[in-house]
């Protein structure tokens, strides 16, 4: 448990916290007054809304590090959204979202990045493409080319291998 903290339920069953961390079915919540520093390992989501030094490590999650939120570290995670401040290396597995908020500053590798219109970032970017083959005629058991043995044998390229 990262802290005991009091929460009380509002009128519409929305849970307030007062100065730490809660955690619930679907994510845990790093409170404005919480600063972690070491390792953050988890196997749900995670919202960060005071500061974390050190590594997240969210296989298979998803890090959304909120407008409060003070971040210096690697990352790593299925999903990442910054809207807050963040310093360090992330490696998402699949997409990184960077609001209008956020200021970033470090490397990104992703198989693909959003950036909304007024962010800071200042990041060395590495997107993950996966290799597009072109379209192969199928070849039927009877076909004339499949049993011709005078035919040259087909080279498969990639459009990545064509722009070389």
């Amino acid at each position: 448990m990262l802290g005991k903290d009091k929460n009380i339920k509002t009128r519409d069953e929305s849970i307030v916290t007062y100065g730490g961390a809660v955690s619930s079915e679907e994510k845990t919540v790093i409170g404005k007054q919480i600063t972690i520093e070491g390792t953050v390992r988890g196997k749900e989501d995670l919202l960060v809304e005071g500061s974390v030094k050190g590594s997240i490590e969210l296989a298979g999650n998803h890090l959304t590090v909120g407008l409060n939120g003070q971040v210096e570290a690697d990352i790593q995670a299925e999903n990442v959204t910054i809207r807050g401040h963040v310093t360090g290396n992330v490696d998402a597995l699949a997409k990184v979202s960077i609001t209008k908020e956020a200021d970033f500053n470090g490397e990104i590798h992703a198989k693909s990045i959003s950036v909304e219109d007024g962010a800071y970032l200042k990041a060395v970017i590495e997107l993950e493409k996966e290799p597009q083959m072109k379209n192969i005629r199928p070849v039927k058991l009877g076909d004339k080319a499949a049993s011709d043995t005078s035919a040259k044998p087909a080279i498969l390229t990639s459009e990545a291998d064509k722009a070389k």
